[in-house]
Protein backbone atom coordinates (compact mmCIF):
# COMPACT_ATOMS: atom_id res chain seq x y z
CA UNK A 1 0.00 0.00 0.00
CA UNK A 2 2.93 2.49 0.75
CA UNK A 3 4.32 2.24 -2.48
CA UNK A 4 1.00 2.80 -4.07
CA UNK A 5 0.45 5.95 -2.46
CA UNK A 6 3.66 6.59 -3.04
CA UNK A 7 2.81 6.46 -7.15
CA UNK A 8 0.23 8.75 -6.40
CA UNK A 9 2.71 11.11 -5.13
CA UNK A 10 3.27 12.12 -8.51
CA UNK A 11 1.73 15.61 -9.61
CA UNK A 12 1.26 14.75 -13.14
CA UNK A 13 -0.32 11.34 -12.36
CA UNK A 14 -2.24 13.18 -9.94
CA UNK A 15 -3.49 15.71 -13.04
CA UNK A 16 -3.77 13.33 -15.41
CA UNK A 17 -6.83 11.57 -12.81
CA UNK A 18 -8.24 14.60 -11.88
CA UNK A 19 -8.54 15.04 -15.27
CA UNK A 20 -10.31 11.52 -16.38
CA UNK A 21 -12.36 12.04 -13.16
CA UNK A 22 -14.67 14.36 -14.65
CA UNK A 23 -14.61 12.12 -18.39
CA UNK A 24 -12.56 10.31 -20.67
CA UNK A 25 -9.42 11.94 -22.89
CA UNK A 26 -6.92 10.99 -25.51
CA UNK A 27 -3.48 11.51 -25.29
CA UNK A 28 -3.35 14.81 -27.36
CA UNK A 29 -6.22 16.49 -25.59
CA UNK A 30 -4.64 15.43 -22.38
CA UNK A 31 -1.06 17.05 -23.24
CA UNK A 32 -2.29 20.54 -24.46
CA UNK A 33 -4.87 20.86 -21.26
CA UNK A 34 -1.83 19.77 -19.07
CA UNK A 35 0.83 21.66 -21.04
CA UNK A 36 3.25 18.83 -21.79
CA UNK A 37 4.42 16.45 -24.65
CA UNK A 38 2.51 13.55 -25.87
CA UNK A 39 5.28 11.17 -25.13
CA UNK A 40 5.29 12.44 -21.43
CA UNK A 41 1.72 12.30 -21.45
CA UNK A 42 1.92 8.51 -22.68
CA UNK A 43 4.50 7.27 -20.52
CA UNK A 44 2.57 8.54 -17.19
CA UNK A 45 -0.39 6.59 -19.09
CA UNK A 46 1.50 3.53 -19.31
CA UNK A 47 2.81 3.66 -15.67
CA UNK A 48 -1.13 4.34 -14.58
CA UNK A 49 -2.06 1.02 -16.38
CA UNK A 50 0.36 -0.96 -15.05
CA UNK A 51 -0.92 0.02 -11.61
CA UNK A 52 -4.64 -0.36 -13.01
CA UNK A 53 -5.64 2.87 -11.94
CA UNK A 54 -6.82 4.09 -15.39
CA UNK A 55 -7.89 1.80 -18.91
CA UNK A 56 -8.44 2.89 -22.54
CA UNK A 57 -10.67 2.05 -25.17
CA UNK A 58 -9.59 2.39 -29.41
CA UNK A 59 -11.84 4.42 -31.58
CA UNK A 60 -10.22 4.72 -35.06
CA UNK A 61 -6.87 5.67 -34.48
CA UNK A 62 -7.13 7.56 -31.13
CA UNK A 63 -6.92 5.82 -27.86
CA UNK A 64 -9.24 7.27 -25.47
CA UNK A 65 -8.81 7.19 -21.29
CA UNK A 66 -10.17 6.99 -18.71
CA UNK A 67 -10.29 5.57 -14.86
CA UNK A 68 -10.06 2.26 -14.59
CA UNK A 69 -13.16 1.66 -12.17
CA UNK A 70 -15.34 2.99 -9.80
CA UNK A 71 -12.78 2.28 -7.16
CA UNK A 72 -10.35 4.64 -8.28
CA UNK A 73 -12.59 7.38 -9.01
CA UNK A 74 -14.21 6.70 -5.33
CA UNK A 75 -10.75 6.71 -3.74
CA UNK A 76 -9.84 10.05 -5.96
CA UNK A 77 -12.94 11.13 -4.60
CA UNK A 78 -12.59 10.81 -1.10
CA UNK A 79 -8.98 12.26 -1.29
CA UNK A 80 -10.67 15.48 -2.72
CA UNK A 81 -13.16 15.79 -0.23
CA UNK A 82 -10.62 15.23 2.47
CA UNK A 83 -8.50 18.01 1.67
CA UNK A 84 -11.14 20.68 0.83
CA UNK A 85 -12.31 20.02 4.46
CA UNK A 86 -12.20 22.84 6.92
CA UNK A 87 -9.59 21.62 9.85
CA UNK A 88 -12.01 21.47 13.10
CA UNK A 89 -10.84 23.61 16.32
CA UNK A 90 -10.80 21.49 19.10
Amino acid sequence: MAAFFSFLGDANRLRILSLLAEKEFCVSDLATILEMSESAVSHQLRNLRIMRLVSYRKQGRRVFYQLHDSHVLHLYQSVAEHIDEKDEIF
